[in-house]
């Protein structure tokens, strides 16, 4: 069933174009719709379509499905940072919420049965355990968090109405870079740990915010679970051949190792890899932040033909600071 077509929202940008290239070589063909507000053109892999659209212009997407013979959407457009979602939240319930409801409309009208979801471990809020299951509460705490699970509400409800099968997969801290060197993290401005420490490995920054040194964890630093972007990738090429091969069920599945580290270890981690010391600047906690946020991934391991390939902390680092070497190379 790979010899079909595979429309993929938001496929410029960084998850977006790691799931392109890794359904491109896995054989499936691939539609790339993309508004290149964050995204990057020259991000897309040649093998694939391009269409620079919005995904609520429904028009051009129906025809875009239409025109391809569209049989599976990956939707991974949208706004991600938490912060600018609590100061600006009514932008993330229309690029998030309001959008994803088009798209799901446009999927309806033109048959499309199959369809995963980008999601977010932020579904959880601040949970009461640092290890978190798909049947741990949902209680977001920005609407970042909030617009994404009201998203997986839509999608479980249109599932029960019309012959559409789903993947929701709740990302930890996505990180690192295509290890061929085809893509990687390109935003500027970005927020994460690693992409963040890799810049200042690299010159770009002059040091790197620590937010909180008295968390409840081994260093005092709060702690993530880390995957590979590479590994997020083939996990959505996994869960759309689960989808395909069952039709009758949905699946909502974190998307992590199930272990995690913290930021000084993270740090150290780049300290190693660089052979240099990154300044650290502790600053005070972020409201919000959990002191450890860790993924229970038996389900994911269970359900989905996938064994992560690049657990490991110095190879996801050293992955994002090649992409970020080869990125200054771009400008």
């Amino acid at each position: 069933m790979r010899d079909m077509t595979v429309l993929v929202t938001g496929g410029a940008g960084y998850i977006g174009s790691h799931a392109v290239l890794a359904l491109l070589d896995a054989g499936y063909q691939v539609v790339v719709v993309d508004n290149l507000v964050t995204g990057f053109a020259w991000a897309v892999d040649s093998r694939a379509t391009l269409i620079e659209a919005n995904i609520e212009d429904d028009g051009r997407v129906r025809a875009a499905i239409r025109g391809h013979h569209v049989r599976a959407i990956m939707h991974f457009a949208g706004s991600v940072v938490v912060p600018e979602s609590v100061s600006d939240p009514l932008k993330y319930y229309r690029n998030n919420t309001v959008a994803s409801r088009s798209l799901l409309e446009s999927a309806v009208a033109e048959g499309v049965p199959h369809f995963i979801f980008s999601s977010t471990a932020a579904t959880y809020g601040t949970p009461a355990t640092e290890t978190v299951s798909e049947n741990s509460p949902t209680v977001p705490i920005n609407p970042y968090g909030m617009s994404k699970l009201m998203t997986e509400a839509m999608l479980r409800d249109v599932a029960a109405a019309h012959p559409v099968n789903y993947a929701a997969l709740r990302y930890f801290n996505v990180a690192g870079a295509d290890p061929q060197g085809r893509s990687g993290q390109s935003t500027a401005g970005a927020t994460h740990l690693i992409k963040v420490a890799v810049e200042a490995a690299t010159g770009k920054r002059s040091s790197v915010a620590v937010f909180g040194n008295d968390f409840d964890t081994p260093d005092g630093t709060g702690v993530r679970d880390y995957i590979h972007v590479s590994d997020l990738a083939a996990a959505h090429v996994a869960a759309l051949d689960l989808l395909i091969a069952d039709p009758a069920k949905s699946h909502i599945l974190n998307a992590g190792y199930g272990h995690g580290f913290s930021v000084m270890q993270v740090l150290d981690a780049v300290d190693r890899v660089t052979n240099r010391t990154i300044e650290r600047r502790i600053e005070g906690r972020r409201v919000g932040d959990p002191a450890a946020l860790i993924s229970d991934n038996k389900a994911i391991l269970a359900t989905l033909d996938w064994t992560p390939q690049r657990d490991d902390l110095d190879t996801i680092v050293g992955d994002a600071l090649a992409w970020e070497r080869k990125l200054a190379e771009r400008q």
